[in-house]
């Protein structure tokens, strides 16, 4: 497993060995000896699977207070996976990253606490799964408009019929949101 750190302090990139042949393959996604020894030493409490159509959108979500680390992959289509620094005394606030999660390249990210998440669904049929250390609580939920013209995610939408929930949709601005200290 190859641990990737990324532009900005926090994030992970995490590519599993595969092992295949005729048959398919083999790869293992979690490891709690592997994580901790990358530094990831985190204990995971709720399992989520999604499944979205080519054009959904969902994030920019995150939970303050409560926040979750997310552990998030791709096991049947693509997404465009987007992360934004929502710690206002990290000198990355504001500051996203995005890679594509698929199938085929099986990659993975860490997510932790104090970073907004979302992903644009690229196929039909993708199904996305994370894994979050703490539970969901709907009084601490927050969204960050997707298209905040202050964070500037670079999504790859042209040619999409993008497809927003209404409280994605309703996401407040960098300047107006909850962010952590």
């Amino acid at each position: 497993m190859r641990f990737s750190p990324l532009n900005i302090p926090g994030p992970v990139l995490i590519e599993p060995t595969v092992f295949g042949d005729e048959r398919g393959f083999f790869l293992e996604s979690w490891n709690a000896r592997r994580f901790a020894e990358a530094g990831l030493d985190w204990t995971f409490v709720q399992d989520n699977h999604s499944l979205s159509s080519k054009g959904v959108l969902r994030g920019i979500h995150f939970q303050n207070p409560n926040p979750q680390g997310k552990l998030v992959r791709v096991v049947s289509g693509a997404v465009w996976d987007v992360v934004v620094d929502l710690r206002r005394s990290a000198a990355s606030f504001g500051q996203w990253f995005g890679v594509e999660l698929s199938a085929d390249n099986k990659a993975m990210l860490w997510v932790p606490p104090g970073f907004g998440h979302g992903f644009l669904s690229l196929e039909d049929g993708t199904q996305f799964l994370y894994k979050c250390t703490a539970d969901y609580d709907p009084s601490s939920e927050q969204t960050l408009k997707w298209n905040d013209p202050d964070v500037a995610i670079a999504w790859p939408i042209e040619g999409l019929d993008v497809q927003l929930s209404e409280k994605d949709r309703n996401g407040k601005l960098l300047h107006s949101i909850k962010a952590y200290a």
